[in-house]
């Protein structure tokens, strides 16, 4: 039982059902407005109703195929997509260049290998390249 409960208590285990738990509430956020606002938006703009497909299908040998249902979660899905993108991914690529501007000055680019290394250092820990002969070396000769 001791071994359950550590297994419970596990920092990633507690991290991933917050993970689920806010991202299942920010789902029917996304979708909520997307419904409520977006949607009629859109119906607004194209100056009909709401766009609806579901009604499309097509038989074959008495098959129904409702190609038009599939065709409105694709359009949903676009929707969605576009309005994450737009309203979270931006933003949020925005403030983390912002935090990362201090740490681009305490840090640059290995010439040889491409890893990030310490201003200061004078050879990459990685490829271990002499970092002052390749600064030489990248120097157009007179």
């Amino acid at each position: 039982m001791g071994g359950f409960k550590k297994f419970l208590m596990r920092g990633n285990l507690v991290e991933l059902a917050v993970a689920v738990v806010i991202g299942a509430t920010f789902s029917g956020l996304v979708q909520a407005l997307v419904k409520d606002l977006i949607t009629p938006l859109i119906a607004a703009i194209t100056g009909g109703g709401e766009p609806d497909f579901s009604k499309y299908v097509f038989k074959v040998n008495g098959a129904e195929f409702m190609y038009g249902d599939f065709v409105n979660h694709v359009l949903s899905f676009l929707i969605i997509a576009a309005v994450v993108y737009w309203l979270v991914v931006m933003p949020m690529t925005r403030v983390i260049s912002f935090f990362d501007r201090d740490r681009a000055a305490t840090e640059k680019q290995c010439p040889e290998c491409l890893s990030d290394i310490p201003v200061q250092a004078s050879r990459c820990a990685f490829c271990t390249v002499e970092l002052s002969q390749v600064r030489a070396a990248d120097k157009p000769s007179a």
